[in-house]
């Protein structure tokens, strides 16, 4: 872990600082029972991260489409009916986030796996992404966390110094990711969680 002099702050986005779960939109649709089997067996995760990492929804869905004509309108509506699977913003990350940006003591960064043409909803839905000195977007840069060159890809583009930033996320693999490049990192878990973890390496949350 960093000392107290650290002096960046790198957020993940998605299950950090916004709610999002396919979940939301496809309870809508399917029974549970039904909906689980076509999140883990059609529009899995491997499958959306193939987006996070550049690939055009157009082509994505028209690969399952084909595959799963059975489901051809649940699968449109993964992309079409996007915004339904953001539950909104996770208010308890949100207000140490604001916390950070108000007391000017840290530079502020974000690195998500996100869609390229799903980017500019998120844009429009959350106002405290303006308070990001910079944000790279793994669609928009045709590679994804946790492969090593997004992390030095932000440390170059942004003039990081790796031994005075801490990053943050929820999923482990991202999390070891960053460490591997040399980042300290802490896996988050909840607001309470991330709030104490960052009071222990002497980050002024007020």
């Amino acid at each position: 872990m960093p000392s107290s002099t650290t002096d960046t702050i790198i957020f993940d986005l998605g299950g950090v600082l916004i709610d999002w779960n396919p979940r939301y939109l496809y309870r809508k649709i399917f029974e549970e029972e039904e909906m689980e089997y076509f999140l883990t067996e059609i529009c899995n995760p491997e499958w959306n991260e193939q987006q996070d990492a550049g690939r055009l929804w157009k082509e994505a869905i028209a690969l399952l489409v084909a595959q799963h004509p059975k489901y051809e309108e649940a699968i449109v509506a993964y992309y079409g009916r996007w915004r339904e699977m953001v539950g909104g913003a996770v208010e308890g990350t949100v207000d140490i986030l604001t916390g950070l940006y108000e007391n000017k003591n840290y530079r502020l960064y974000a690195l998500t796996n996100w869609s390229a043409e799903t980017w500019p909803i998120a844009l429009e839905l959350f106002p405290f992404l303006s308070y990001f000195e910079g944000i790279l977007v793994s669609g928009q840069e045709m590679m994804k966390k946790p492969d090593h060159r997004i992390y030095n890809l932000m440390l170059d583009r942004f003039n990081i110094d790796p031994t005075k930033a801490v990053f943050i996320d929820d999923v482990i693999k991202n999390v070891k990711g960053a460490e591997a490049v040399g980042l300290s990192a802490i896996h988050f878990q909840s607001p309470e969680q991330l709030s104490q973890n960052l009071k222990i390496i002497g980050v002024n949350q007020i």
